[in-house]
């Protein structure tokens, strides 16, 4: 009786499988940069787009959206500001919306609709909370903050998504520059916490290892 040769993989073989795996994990990879880079892509161009529609509103009107006291000027619109220059909490930060899309500056058919963000009033980020535009505070933690005309990203923005995009557009900072931190939470959404999203000490986002989902910001006029 003949005993079988025992066989094993060669050299050659355990190097294909190698090579193999590390071009599966080098498109893994490539594929979750490019996704990442599309999303980033599209929370700059969704704000750029508002921002421009609001200074657009503001030199054919002479008046901010939502804050208009005349809407017949603008047709189809229905909720009034009052007119004081501030996009103030409640009807005039929904009715913003109401005004830029009848005024052809926005796409979509946004009502004036109650004092809170929904559907129907308010448009979303591309996770599904509304964004928003306002004159508050909620931009900074700090006791010294003042009120300004700001615009929210709204929350559920992965970190390292709201980390890349302050980088190409300020300062990378979530306490410092143009876009900072909020902790602004929509009505269908929950707030986001400053501790999850950035490091308190230095201001720096925190890192895409720590898988934070829920952060937001804020872009100041």
């Amino acid at each position: 009786m003949s005993l079988r040769k025992q066989q094993g993989f060669t050299l050659i073989e355990i190097a294909i499988v190698l090579v193999i795996i590390g071009l599966l994990l080098g498109g893994i990879l490539q594929g979750q940069s490019l996704i990442n880079s599309a999303r980033v892509r599209n929370l700059i161009s969704q704000m750029d787009g508002v921002k421009a529609a609001f200074y657009g509103f503001q030199d054919r009107y002479r008046a901010l959206p939502g804050d208009i006291s005349d809407v017949t000027v603008i047709p189809g619109a229905s909720t009034p500001g009052n007119g004081n220059g501030q996009i103030e909490a409640g009807k005039e930060s929904v009715a913003v919306w109401d005004h830029l899309s009848h005024a052809g500056f926005i796409t979509g058919a946004y009502t004036g609709g109650p004092a809170v963000d929904g559907t129907g009033t308010t448009p979303t980020n591309p996770w599904g909370a509304y964004i928003q535009l306002i004159y508050d505070k909620v931009y900074d933690p700090s006791a010294t903050a003042t009120l300004r005309h700001n615009l929210k990203t709204g929350n559920q923005v992965p970190v390292e998504v709201i980390a890349e995009v302050d980088r190409k557009i300020d300062d990378g900072n979530a306490l410092g520059g143009i876009m900072r931190f909020s902790a602004y939470a929509s009505t269908n959404s929950t707030a986001p916490a400053a501790a999850d999203c950035y490091v308190a000490a230095t201001g720096v986002w925190n890192a895409a290892s720590t898988g934070q989902t829920n952060c937001g910001a804020a872009i100041l006029f």
